[in-house]
Order: structure tokens, then C-alpha cells, then sequence
């Protein structure tokens, strides 16, 4: 049964790393190419194609094709589309069209961002055809997921991919071998004659979970928090790389190599979920959620303090607290909605806290971010340069810090009125609102455990 963890563990190596191949490094291209002032748009459709592409999707792999070949096909079009990008970033050399750009990269996410999902469920059929148990499995595989993004990001730095169209061509090439590879999978069933409604095949039915006070004040935070949640991958490499043009940084290691700098982000992400177990038994759901919205507020702190020089350690340290502030969020959250829902709420309630996260917040975060924060703070100016005038590098630096910590101070605010607002202890609910006592003792239990009659 060895095997099939170790093909799982491939695939998820390879779906990661189809996103690490340009998500952190795109913007370092954009700016060369003259598109600094459209970067948060790149960043923003991500979010805003997570609404609805991946429930789409998800239907279609339920109803007609199985979740194998829907992967499969998703790919097939995801790398097409950022290939047919990265060609003609190629031929357009330095007179980039924005809207042509933006078309190809749209088309090409809107069909990956479905394969996040998918590929879980393809995992998750797999290991229970191999009679694995899901807990306890397939957190070591996903695992590789984050190896092979970090793997990427690297790949894309060291080969200097990073500046350039190449990190397109690298994750369209990625893509189109795990076209080929998701084939190989076990097949997944499908129900044809599944009698769901639409509303219910959506995850609507989801938003019912509002009428709980204490849910609807989870879901409001989460969207709030969500917010902060692509800032960093949308401008931290292009933040980072700026530095080159300012003459006291321009041969510093971490200048050249923001790419590479950052991926200690993910490596500290894939540490940190050991902890939440922990965490969780000893300080609920409150305290981790508090953990993850001020790591956020030292994420963006030390940014604003930070620079490729002797403030190299700021850098580093807030690509260590990334870790906290991504997984004891993401993580957390997901096992807390997990416990508060009752069984036939599940899926629905989880596709509700990522559109909630990565769909609402993400996209105003993004959008907020690149229209109304960066591009009024930081001056724009010609990358063909290669030191900036004094002045300029003055004005540069000083808008990035300001930027960082308008960010540093939202997430703030949002963590000061969550500990005021949420509370996580209330009278038991009834059988009708959460899951009984019985269904406490589900799969969650291996990650979380409360106290009997309690909820985390």
C-alpha cells in the first residue's frame, strides 16, 4: 500500500509546484515589463475565478467525469493557456500588452484553481481504495505539495526565471505533465442520478450556518483576515527586488534573489501545522486565531522595517511568522468549521470558508492592496533603470514602508476587535444546529481534541 502514498505524494508535489513556478516571482516580471501598476489585478482574478470555477467544476467531476480525468483536463487547459502566455510575453518582448496578457493568464487559472480541489479528492478516493485512513495519510502527502512549490519557487529563482516570460513556460510545461500523470490515478466514481439540488451542489445551502451568531461572527473575521492573504505573494518579491536599483543594497544576496528569500515562507508553513494539534488543545480556537491575525501584523511589520542589507534578519523573520500567520488561520479555521457543522453541512460549510477567505477576502484584498495602497505610495518609475537617483530611491523605499504598514495596522485592528468580538465558549447548541456528541468523535478528533460537551 506503500506505493500508492508515494504516487500521492507526486501528484500533490506536482500540483504545488505548478503554482510556485510563478506566483510569488509574476510581479518581479510585471515590473520589468513596465506592468508594475497592474500587478494587483493578476492577483485579484485568482480570487475572484475561486467563487465559482472550482464549484463548477466540482459538479461536473461529481455528475458526468470522473474526478481523475476532470484533473486531467483541467491541466491540459491551465498549461495550455499559460504557455500560449508565456509565447507571446516571448514575441512581444518589452511592449507587453496588458489586456492580451491578463487574457491568457485568466483563462489559465480560472481552469487551475479548480485542481487544488480536485486533486484532494482524487487523494482522498485513492487512500480509501487502499483502506488508508484520510486523517492520518494524507497530511504527510499533502506535505510534498508545499515541498514542490518551494522546489519551484527555487527552480525559478536560481535559474533567473524569476525576471523573466520562462516562469510561465515552466508552469504551463508543469501542468501538462501532470495532465499526463493524473491519468494514472485510480479511477473516482461518479453519480449521475444524484438527486442534489443546484443551491446544495453550490455549498449554498452553507449560508444557512449564518443564522448562528457565533458562526456568522467566524465567517465576517475570516473574510476579514482573508484580506491579508495574497498581499505578501502578490508584492513581496517585487518589494524585495527594488532593492537592486538602490545602490547601498544593489549586490546584496537577498536583492537578487527575492524568489528564493521568500520560499522561507513556505518552509516555515509546512513546520508550523505540526503545532496546531497543540495549540489548539491548549489555547481553542480564539487564541490560534489571535496567533495567526497578529503573526499577520509582524508578517507586514517587519516588511516595512526590513531591507536586503543589515535589515536582511526583518526579512527573514517575517518569512518565518508567515508560517503562524497562514496555517494557524487556514488550518484552524478548517478544523473549527469542521466541529461547528453537522455532518451533511461539511463540504458545503468548507467551500464557504474558502469563498469567504481565499474568494471575498483575497480579492479585496489584492485589489485594495495594488489600486488604492501601492500605487499611491510608491512612485512609479522606469525599470530599465538600474540605480535610482537618490531622491527616487528615498521615495521608493519610503512608499514601501508606508504601504507595509497600513497593511501591519489593518491586520491589527481586525485582531484587536475579533478578541472583543468572538467568543468561544457558549451554551451547547442543539442536535439541529451542530453535530451531537456523537459526531464529535469523528476523523477531526486526530488533529483536534475538546474537552467532553465542549466545543474548541
Amino acid at each position: 500500500m506503500g506505493h500508492i502514498k508515494i504516487r500521492l505524494a507526486a501528484l500533490n508535489f506536482l500540483e504545488f509546484a505548478v503554482w510556485g513556478a510563478y506566483l510569488v516571482s509574476m510581479g518581479i516580471y510585471l515590473s520589468g515589463v513596465g506592468l508594475g501598476k497592474e500587478i494587483f489585478w493578476f492577483y485579484t482574478v485568482q480570487g475572484l475565478v475561486s467563487l465559482f470555477m472550482p464549484a463548477i467544476v466540482g459538479i461536473v467531476a461529481d455528475r458526468w467525469v470522473p474526478a481523475q480525468k476532470m484533473l486531467s483536463l483541467c491541466h491540459l487547459l491551465a498549461g495550455g493557456f499559460m504557455i500560449m502566455a508565456g509565447y507571446y510575453c516571448m514575441s512581444a518582448g518589452d511592449a507587453v500588452s496588458f489586456s492580451t496578457l491578463f487574457t491568457y493568464y485568466t483563462l489559465s487559472v480560472a481552469f487551475f484553481m479548480p485542481t487544488i480541489g480536485l486533486s484532494n479528492s482524487v487523494a482522498f478516493n485513492a487512500l480509501d481504495k487502499a483502506g488508508l485512513d484520510t486523517i492520518k495519510d494524507f497530511p504527510p502527502i499533502r506535505t510534498l505539495g508545499t515541498v514542490g512549490f518551494i522546489v519551484a519557487e527555487l527552480f525559478v529563482n536560481f535559474t533567473g526565471f524569476q525576471n523573466t516570460y520562462m516562469q510561465f513556460f515552466t508552469s504551463g510545461c508543469l501542468s501538462l505533465l501532470l495532465m499526463a500523470y493524473a491519468l494514472t490515478m485510480p479511477a473516482c466514481p461518479v453519480n449521475a442520478s444524484r438527486g442534489a439540488s443546484l443551491a446544495e451542489s453550490l455549498g449554498l445551502t452553507a449560508f444557512r450556518l449564518f443564522r448562528r451568531k457565533k458562526m456568522a461572527i467566524f465567517f465576517i473575521f475570516s473574510m476579514l483576515l482573508g484580506v491579508s492573504l495574497q498581499i505578501t505573494n502578490s508584492y513581496g518579491t517585487t518589494f524585495i527586488s527594488t532593492f537592486r536599483h538602490i545602490a547601498e543594497y544593489a549586490d546584496t544576496w537577498g536583492a537578487e534573489n527575492a524568489t528564493a528569500l521568500t520560499a522561507i515562507s513556505q518552509a516555515s508553513e509546512a513546520l508550523c501545522i505540526l503545532l496546531i494539534p497543540y495549540c489548539l488543545r491548549r489555547f481553542r480556537i480564539k487564541g490560534v486565531m489571535l496567533m495567526a491575525m497578529f503573526a499577520w501584523v509582524l508578517r507586514f511589520g517587519f516588511f516595512g522595517i526590513g531591507d536586503t542589507g543589515s535589515g536582511l534578519v526583518w526579512l527573514v523573520l517575517s518569512c518565518i511568522v508567515y508560517g503562524v500567520a497562514f496555517d494557524f488561520f487556514n488550518v484552524s479555521g478548517g478544523l473549527f468549521v469542521d466541529k461547528e457543522t453537522e455532518p451533511k453541512l461539511r463540504s458545503s460549510a468548507q467551500g464557504l470558508f474558502m469563498i469567504m477567505t481565499n474568494g471575498i477576502g483575497a480579492s479585496l484584498g489584492t485589489f485594495i492592496a495594488g489600486k488604492y495602497v501601492v500605487n499611491n505610495l510608491v512612485p512609479e518609475y522606469d525599470p530599465a533603470i538600474q540605480i535610482f537617483p537618490a531622491d527616487l530611491a528615498s521615495e521608493v523605499q519610503a512608499g514601501w514602508e508606508h504601504s507595509w504598514l497600513i497593511f501591519a495596522g489593518y491586520a491589527l485592528a481586525v485582531a484587536v476587535l475579533f478578541f472583543f468580538i468572538f467568543k468561544d465558549r457558549e451554551p451547547k447548541a442543539t442536535a439541529g444546529e451542530i453535530k451531537g456528541a456523537d459526531s464529535r468523535q469523528s476523523g477531526a478528533e486526530g488533529f483536534v481534541s475538546a474537552e467532553p460537551g465542549e466545543m474548541i
